[in-house]
């Protein structure tokens, strides 16, 4: 244990978050999600759900602020308008970390093409449907 550090960050997760640099995205899976398939590198936090380890994510991991958008989630049935309650609880969360920052919505192919390249894919045991978000790093200011 380490003070300050949420626990959900695994020793595993924490070198990943540290390995990772500027522009490398980590996408945060639900339960459901082929995590296995599509990552890269696979982090399992099995027993929590997608907004714990978002927020812990977040509470470490600064987000890219050179581009105008660098949070994607998944849209629910196809339709990139519909806000299910688990992605108004990302937005939520994502605005307390970083407020400037929008949660952009991504059609399906753009979404799994996307966690394809991401660095790594953190797996929750999100039991919602489309809970899934892509969070793409940024820098640490001097």
């Amino acid at each position: 244990m380490l003070k300050g550090i949420d626990p959900i960050l695994s020793p595993e997760l924490l070198f990943t978050l540290r390995a990772m640099g500027h522009t490398d995205e980590i996408a945060i899976v639900d339960g459901n999600y082929p995590g296995l398939e599509h990552a890269r590198r696979l982090v399992r936090t099995d027993g929590h759900g997608v907004i714990p380890v978002l927020n812990a994510i977040l509470s470490v991991m600064p987000v890219d602020d050179f581009v105008p958008e660098a949070i994607f989630r998944a849209i629910p049935r196809g339709d990139m308008e519909a806000l299910d309650p688990v992605h108004e609880e990302m937005v939520a969360c994502c605005a307390i970390h970083e407020p400037k920052l929008k949660v952009v919505p991504l059609a399906p192919a753009d979404f799994y093409n996307r966690v394809r390249a991401a660095h790594t894919v953190v797996q929750t045991s999100e039991p919602r449907l489309y809970g899934n978000i892509i969070l793409r790093k940024g820098v640490i200011y001097p």
